[in-house]
């Protein structure tokens, strides 16, 4: 295929890279210049895809990084880092916001570029990490020697690729491919097509190890990319399982598909509120929708709270005998957040068995007995049983009960989620739910999970 006018389409156009790398001088040339006058021993540099010529067009985020010797304490590191952050974000009218990783540092937006200012080790190998920060200039560099311009355009097809088919972003809320990954699959396959010819026939645990490092046997993971720079370090360790099989099958999707150009682009697809009510509907389930505040946090401390939260209750739920069919959860980042279960059944009857112990237990089935009279229990199979009443026959009711501060920690919920679920949910139907288009567009891929994957 001819990949010239795609492209054309995902690649920054000579001016617009040209603007990129104007802005990185300044900013680079900026804080290079204060170290100087402040006696500061720090080198600057520009790292991540911007760097390397990696980065599709519009997304030219510029990552700053202040590397300080080994022989640097922490503090002063945070101190002096953060010192030249605010100084550099100042100097260009900058707004500026303050985020953690395995230490603070600082984004700001800059003429409209968002500019990370990461203070970090200068380091040379892996062995020498002190913050997991602290590779990404050793990952520039190797990505810089390894990777030619044409395989500079094969990264962005693949990450396009995998942007479109959702599959790409190593933040919790996708779990799939970083960039770096992507960098180093191209490196290893040589090209977009080859990578996913490759892909179609990995394993579980399938490994690749560039520099022959023999450390895979250390890792349990989906796919297993040992870092050139680090052996001890799995690049896709934050790959999910279900992200790398929705890959492989995008790769046979698309090497058997007459329509290749469209997995390059967005969906052609106008969501309609009632088309989506009325496919909800066809599904003849119960949907239970939960909707409640969230509180202002990192969004990668956000999306595992919610995730755990809605596995939990969904467990919950299924374990009172409740059948859930599936269940999913999203937010809008911005004040609120839902959790949808699709029941198979949210009612049962009033009656439900007790089991008891095996019928030959003497003294257990003698206590068991004894606590629920032998006149209210009889044999199921090679069980002594109990039919008693439920507490709960409606889903509804047993989730409102879980949601109280009594009953919260029956539940895996995220300590910033506790109090925020207990005092703002509410049950939601799927209705109005469909009313807010965030909420409508997560309802449509609800009832299509595979349509990213194919075209």
């Amino acid at each position: 295929m001819d990949y010239e006018q795609i492209l054309k389409d995902i690649k920054p156009t000579e001016k617009e890279q040209q603007d990129i790398d104007a802005m990185s001088d300044r900013i680079v040339n900026y804080l290079t210049e204060t170290c100087k006058k402040e006696g500061i021993d720090a080198k600057i540099s520009v790292v991540g895809s911007v760097a390397k010529h990696t980065a599709l067009k519009g997304k030219s985020d510029i990552d700053v990084f202040m590397a300080f010797s080994l022989d640097v304490d922490l503090d002063t590191l945070k101190e002096k880092g953060l010192y030249l952050a605010h100084k550099c974000s100042d100097a260009f009218d900058g707004n500026a916001s303050q985020h953690f990783a395995s230490h603070p540092y600082l984004t700001t937006d800059i003429d409209g570029y968002e500019v990370d200012l990461v203070p970090c080790y200068e380091i040379e190998d892996g062995s020498q990490l002190k913050s997991a920060v602290d590779r990404t200039i050793l990952h520039t560099r190797y990505v810089k020697a390894n990777l030619t311009d044409e395989g500079c355009d094969e990264v962005l097809l693949l990450k396009k690729f995998m942007d479109m088919t959702g599959t790409y972003g190593s933040e919790f809320k996708v779990g799939g491919f970083a960039g770096y990954l992507c960098e180093l699959l191209i490196i290893k396959y040589g090209s977009f097509e080859e990578t996913l010819n490759a892909a179609c026939m990995w394993q579980y645990g399938h490994v690749i190890d560039l520099e022959g490092y023999a450390t895979s046997s250390q890792f349990d993971d989906p796919l297993i990319v040992i870092d050139p720079t680090d052996k001890n370090r799995n690049v896709a360790a934050a790959l999910r399982l279900n992200k790398c099989c929705e890959f492989i099958q995008s790769a046979r999707n698309y090497l058997a598909s007459d329509n290749k150009k469209d997995y390059f682009y967005p969906l052609d697809k106008s969501l309609d509120k009632e088309d989506i009510l009325d496919e909800l509907r066809k599904r003849g389930s119960d949907f239970i929708a939960i909707k409640f505040d969230i509180p202002e946090m990192p969004l990668d401390t956000l999306h595992p709270q919610l995730k755990m939260t809605a596995s939990s209750l969904a467990e919950k739920v299924n374990n009172e005998e409740f059948n859930v069919f599936s269940s999913s959860y999203s937010s809008n980042e911005i004040d609120s957040a839902v959790i949808l279960l699709e029941m198979a059944s949210s009612k049962l009857n009033d009656i439900k068995i007790n089991k008891g112990p095996k019928i030959f237990l003497n003294k257990a089935c003698n206590n068991f007995t004894n606590k629920y009279g032998p006149e209210n229990c009889h044999v199921m199979d090679d069980f002594l049983v109990h039919a008693q009443k439920r507490e709960f026959s409606d889903a509804v009711k047993f989730i409102e009960s879980i949601f109280t501060d009594k009953n919260i920690r029956k539940i895996k919920v995220g300590k910033n989620l506790r109090n925020t679920i207990i005092n703002s949910y509410k049950f939601i139907s799927v209705d109005d739910l469909a009313s807010d288009e965030f909420y409508l567009q997560f309802l449509d891929d609800f009832l299509n999970p595979g349509q990213y994957i194919v075209r």
